[in-house]
């Protein structure tokens, strides 16, 4: 569908209030009422845009997947240096910090909503996350050519460990209000990373 500007700034401000809402209620919590309501528009405005609450999520979840950890920066830039996955990292932990896990709407609030109810939902979720694997992966590969990681380096399992210290921290983080698990479970995945460095 081709939007006009007018057309184009009222999809970003339903998308925008059910981002907020989630963050708030979940998605479960939130209906497709509550978001017209927050948007301030007409039904059947929300519906020429989303038709179906589903294809709402799944624009959340397309939306929440560019958000970046800093504002103005890439969601995670060229991390193919040390430097650059220590920088990733303190970006996630200072990001948890501001908000002590509050009023965010996160892929790992979203994965542990939709995953087990909603196929459409999890594929979606896990390109989005494929596709964060193949960036760190890719990182590694120029670290490993460059010679600061083992040639016998395994590439797909420390871009999964660094990934899934970005979830599990998230998800620990959210769920204990602190940004304690995730300082412990990136300070761990760097310190995997190190093992494998010439």
């Amino acid at each position: 569908m081709t939007l006009t500007r007018k057309g184009q700034a009222t999809r970003e401000r339903i998308l925008e209030a059910a981002t907020d809402l989630i963050a708030q209620r979940g998605v479960a919590g939130t209906g497709t009422e509550d978001v017209r309501k927050a948007a301030g528009i007409s039904g059947s405005q929300l519906y020429h845009y989303f038709d179906s609450k589903q294809a709402l999520i799944r624009a959340v979840i397309t939306r929440q997947a560019e958000a970046p950890l800093i504002p103005g920066e890439p969601i995670m830039g060229v991390l193919d240096s040390f430097d650059a996955l220590r920088a990733w990292a303190d970006a996630a932990i200072e990001h948890q910090d501001r908000n002590n896990g509050r009023g965010d709407c996160t892929l790992t609030l979203l994965a542990g909503e939709l995953s087990p109810t909603d196929e459409e939902a999890r594929e979606d979720l896990c390109n989005v996350f494929l596709r964060w694997q193949t960036l760190l992966h890719d990182g590694l590969r120029a670290m490993r050519e460059r010679g600061d990681l083992r040639p016998d380096t395994d590439l797909d399992e420390l871009s999964m460990a660094l990934l899934t210290a970005l979830q599990g921290g998230s998800l620990l983080s959210n769920t204990l209000r602190t940004s304690a698990p995730m300082r412990a479970s990136m300070n761990a995945a760097l310190a995997y990373v190190t093992s494998f460095m010439v």
